[in-house]
């Protein structure tokens, strides 16, 4: 009988199979995706974001000479710190105006006993500006989070790196006409048109998306599978390995022998020779003032895509070059490449600005995304003015991640405006306030009706950022009319992009208030059979 064969399940098909992963896996790691992309993001812009969290460092007319700028910051640490064991210098570039140097010593007070500082290009002397992490914060915690051990948020990211790759792949098996639902979209239509965004944020960057989600795991392949470098017995072997991949410069032992330096600036101008006029993007130099030592003039990341390393190691005293070290395995550079395509610091202004706008389409596919899953089910509820427990946690989760991240950036920037230069472990505070306003946001999400915290999160991120310039204004040097008027782009266009994401959030507000769902209609009860259709049926 036929009859049967009709009241049996169908079975469930691939796309059926593929949008349940999709839905699943995308909401189970979406919350920390939705964090990382919005702050991976904000990282192809982190040079600029260190600038503008460090009003007091001016921008200079010119880039002076880098051979003269190693000179003169090698002359005043050796000066300060005599018995300095290793110097790490940053050449000034057109996107950070000062120099930076790290020094180990007996009794370094920083980081892995190194000390650290900003310089002046041009004369070599510190920099006085405020304590602050600026972009660093940001580009850290988008694949280390923070407040825990850097490998344990490594993992926590690589794993939903793994499931964003899942969702990439099963959402374009489930959307069959994903790119023809590219180009229409229908504006208040609820669920559709929340749907229509979700697929046009995604198709805009897919090619994106997916390399910068495989490159994150790439360049983190060493952690999630060790096993192979662990097969090398020899630690020597090993460091050979990872040199291949980083610049890692086993330490070279002292001679116990005192020894003047060799012309720094000499070395600098021998790999501009080489590479070109700029491509110097600084120095290592082991054992300052020994016979043993040795420097290593590092090539920029601005004028190669592969971060694989690429330098020229000098003796030390005589000033001879030692190796030049410009190639890499085919593995490494395959490494490498995808590395620098991650990073896009080989990038034209004109490109990085392509990398953050197709990257805040990835930020709104993820966003789009968590906020569709509660659309879509809310209509399904007995009553969506009480949801059950697991929906509305689901809900306040989405609201305080989407729009409560956007309050805590900007709380992030005014903290570092409005923080005493005094404060001890300042830079520690700017962050801090980012997750006190962050936690706070979800805190208002889970007391406050859904769509009013959704307007309301929204609004305080739209004023918190349209007010930023003000601020700017009164506690800086360079408000927006003179950077306007200067020419400085860099503080100009910070302002700029601000008031243009407050707008956007403002916007983003304005529709939620204005939404209204359309009641539910009652389905239509089915009519009955014909005598002769029941019969067919039977018989057939």
């Amino acid at each position: 009988m036929r009859s049967s064969a009709a009241g049996a399940a169908m079975p469930r098909g691939i796309r059926q199979t593929m949008s349940d992963l999709h839905i699943w896996v995308g909401l189970l790691a979406g919350w920390i995706l939705y964090a990382m992309f919005l702050t991976g993001t904000a990282s192809y812009f982190r040079d600029e974001i260190s600038r503008y969290t460090r009003p007091e460092i001016n921008t200079p007319q010119a880039l002076p000479d880098s051979a003269d700028t190693a000179t003169r910051l090698t002359t005043h640490v050796l000066a300060n710190a005599p018995a300095v064991t290793q110097i790490n210098i940053t050449l000034p570039s057109e996107r950070t105006p000062w120099a930076s140097a790290m020094w180990a010593s007996p009794g370094g007070r920083g980081r892995h006993g190194f000390d650290s500082g900003l310089f002046d290009a041009a004369t070599g002397t510190p920099l006085q500006s405020r304590d602050t992490s600026g972009g660093d914060f940001f580009y850290a915690f988008h694949f280390n989070l923070h407040y825990m051990p850097a490998m344990w948020g490594r993992w926590i990211v690589g794993v939903c790196a793994m499931f964003m790759l899942v969702a990439i792949v099963s959402g374009v098996i489930t959307h069959k006409k994903i790119f023809a639902d590219f180009f229409t979209f229908r504006w208040g239509k609820g669920q559709r048109s929340w749907l229509d965004g979700h697929a046009a944020a995604s198709v805009l960057g897919l090619p994106f998306h997916f390399m910068i989600t495989w490159s994150g795991l790439v360049m983190l392949a060493v952690l999630y599978m060790p096993w192979g470098l662990s097969t090398l017995d020899d630690k020597r072997q090993q460091a050979e390995v990872v040199s291949e991949m980083r610049l890692f410069l086993p330490p070279h032992p002292a001679a116990a022998s005192a020894a003047p330096l060799a012309d720094i600036g000499a070395m600098v101008r021998q790999a501009e020779h080489r590479w070109g006029s700029g491509a110097v993007g600084g120095m290592q130099i082991q054992n300052p003032g020994d016979a043993q030592a040795r420097v290593a003039v590092v090539r920029a990341q601005s004028t190669r895509v592969s971060t694989t390393p690429n330098y020229l190691l000098f003796d030390g005293t005589g000033g001879e070059l030692l190796l030049a070290k410009e190639s890499s395995g085919a593995a490494a550079q395959t490494q490498g490449v995808l590395y620098g395509l991650h990073l896009g610091r080989f990038a034209d202004a004109a490109t990085r600005w392509l990398y953050f706008l197709v990257s805040l389409a990835g930020t709104a596919m993820v966003g789009s995304g968590l906020v569709l899953w509660t659309v879509k089910r809310r209509s399904q509820l007995p009553d969506p003015q009480r949801p059950y427990f697991g929906f509305r946690l689901v809900e306040c989760l989405n609201i305080g991640t989407v729009a409560g991240l956007s309050v805590a950036m900007a709380a992030f920037f005014w903290a570092n405006r409005l923080l005493s230069v005094t404060v001890a472990g300042r830079s520690a505070w700017e962050v801090h306030v980012f997750f006190l306003a962050w936690a706070a946001m979800f805190v208002h999400a889970f007391l406050r009706p859904s769509k009013r915290a959704w307007v309301e999160q929204f609004a305080l991120a739209a004023i918190l950022l349209a007010l930023l310039p003000a601020l700017t204004a009164f506690t800086t040097p360079h408000p927006l009319w003179r950077t306007l008027g200067a020419g400085d782009w860099a503080w100009a266009g910070a302002d700029l992009t601000l008031l243009a994401l407050a707008m956007l959030h403002a916007y983003i507000g304005w529709r939620t208030w204005r939404f209204t769902p359309k009641a539910r209609r009652p389905r239509a009860s089915a009519a009955p059979q014909s005598a002769s259709v029941r019969s067919a049926a039977e018989v057939g």
